[in-house]
């Protein structure tokens, strides 16, 4: 057991060892990110992502090994998406007050999400099981992944391009709201949860409270309208 190789790969077998990996990932980039001064092109898990494929690339490790180990980070995401139960009903009077302008941010939110990723798809001939991965992208990853799979797409494809959805939007969201003067943190809050889901809210809540609360809310929202929205949308896009 002197040869690194086999220790290695002695190691890999444990299902600790990735799960360990991942957190330790995440803690790191969650330092380089305070390091930073919270910049938002310091995304936390942006980081912890490059690091996790930098280890997996050096190692030779196939992602279903390293799911194996990792996925009860996959099974939290359920509980926290119900979680998110929470801030609605701490602020359901403020959203009762702003219910239609969220209704219809929601509903165009939603809707360009869907039908500008499909429309762009399928200009580049994209069909099949990759275009229906694409419908739900911008919702959270446990209600993609299950739209993905009732539209006969590929579940691990709609990982990843949620998590990239999620990343991209975490990073340009409060320099675009700020060029574009958007001050109110409800609505700013409430945008970033349609468009980013989890990713962007956490980098709400970073921001201002008001603004995480309304993220989370429009991530609620978002995920069940995508259910209702991708059926039909991928259907118009010939799915």
């Amino acid at each position: 057991m002197n040869d690194p190789a086999l220790i290695w790969s002695y190691l890999a077998e444990g299902q600790l060892l990735w799960l360990a990996a991942t957190l330790a990932a995440y803690l790191a980039g969650d330092w380089l990110f305070r390091r930073a001064g919270r910049q938002s092109w310091a995304n936390p898990v942006m980081l912890a992502v490059m690091m996790l494929a930098a280890l997996l690339w050096l190692t030779g490790t196939d992602y279903a090994t390293y799911f194996e180990g990792a996925q009860f980070v996959h099974f939290m995401l359920g509980p926290a998406t119900v979680a998110l139960a929470l801030p609605l009903y701490d602020n359901l009077p403020r959203v009762r007050r702003a219910a239609l302008p969220m209704l219809a941010g929601l509903v165009a939110g939603s809707g360009v999400a869907v039908v500008s990723a499909l429309a762009i798809a399928r200009a580049f001939g994209i069909e099949g099981p990759v275009l229906a991965s694409l419908a739900p992208k911008s919702t959270t990853a446990p209600v993609a992944i299950g739209i993905a799979e009732a539209l006969g797409g590929q579940p691990t494809l709609t990982a990843a391009l949620v998590l990239l959805t999620g990343i991209f939007g975490a990073i340009v969201v409060t320099p675009l709201l700020n060029a574009l003067k958007i001050r109110d943190w409800r609505a700013r809050g409430f945008s970033v949860g349609v468009a980013a889901h989890g990713i962007g809210t956490a980098r709400a809540f970073q921001v201002n409270e008001t603004a995480g609360a309304f993220s989370g809310i429009g991530m609620g929202m978002n995920a069940v309208l995508t259910a209702v929205i991708a059926p039909l949308a991928l259907r118009l896009f010939g799915g």
